[in-house]
């Protein structure tokens, strides 16, 4: 372990678990590296990812974003795709790309944005792009026909949080720099959105916990009943 961990680690009393607010600042003050630290969120759920029906999966714009320069390849044809080129994607095209990711392995991209007529040009991406976690999506907005404002909200800090097989939701909430209170509103903002997309088939305990914690920095464990 590093010098830099081990003397935030003294700052965060790991038995306690902490106000939204307070976990944060701790956060920003623990993001010691050279760089501007991504912080991040892990909430544990009670459901199980497993059934169907207690799959927890949607996306939200942040207010202030996440502090990432987002790239966005659309999968459009006409109208729709000078659209998707005047709200600001990197990248627009059909077959061409399918061919270029599979060929050359090519992945210089963040979100996948697809209007619904393309999914059959798309489908045998699935095999790739899903693992990776980039195939278009409706519950997520990324197959939509408005593929045009779909970008811009990929563009404006919109992300998209789902279960992993062990139950829990990764998300970065924005970068070490925004400060505790920039911070706040985007944790606030996910977890008011994932509250409401809990399953009416879960029972018992919803949020079982939920760290936050930057790309170096040590975890701080955020009083879930509170939330």
């Amino acid at each position: 372990m590093g010098k830099k961990y081990i003397d935030s680690s003294k700052l965060i009393d790991s038995t306690k678990l902490y106000d939204s607010d307070e976990a944060l600042s701790l956060v920003c003050q623990t993001a010691k590296a050279k760089f501007d630290e991504t912080v991040e969120i892990h909430i544990r759920l009670g459901v199980d990812s497993r059934h169907a029906d207690q799959q927890v999966r949607g996306a939200v714009v942040l207010p202030n974003g996440t502090g990432k320069k987002v790239r966005t390849l659309v999968f459009a044809k006409g109208d729709k795709a000078e659209a998707a080129r005047a709200a600001g994607a990197d990248y627009v095209g059909d077959t061409d790309f399918v061919e270029k990711i599979m060929k050359e392995n090519w992945f210089e991209f963040d979100v996948v944005i697809a209007s619904p007529d393309m999914m059959g040009v798309i489908g045998r991406l699935g095999r790739v792009l899903g693992p990776k976690g980039l195939m278009p999506n409706p519950k997520a907005g990324t197959v939509t026909p408005d593929v045009a404002r779909a970008v811009t909200e990929a563009k404006a800090g919109k992300i998209e949080y789902r279960l992993d097989r062990s139950n829990i939701i990764h998300c970065p909430i924005g970068k070490a720099s925004f400060g505790a209170e920039k911070l706040a509103e985007n944790f606030n903002t996910l977890m008011g959105a994932v509250i409401k997309a809990k399953p009416a088939s879960a029972k018992g305990q919803y949020i079982k916990s939920c760290v936050v914690a930057s790309t170096m920095g040590p975890g701080v464990k955020v009083n879930s009943a509170k939330l």
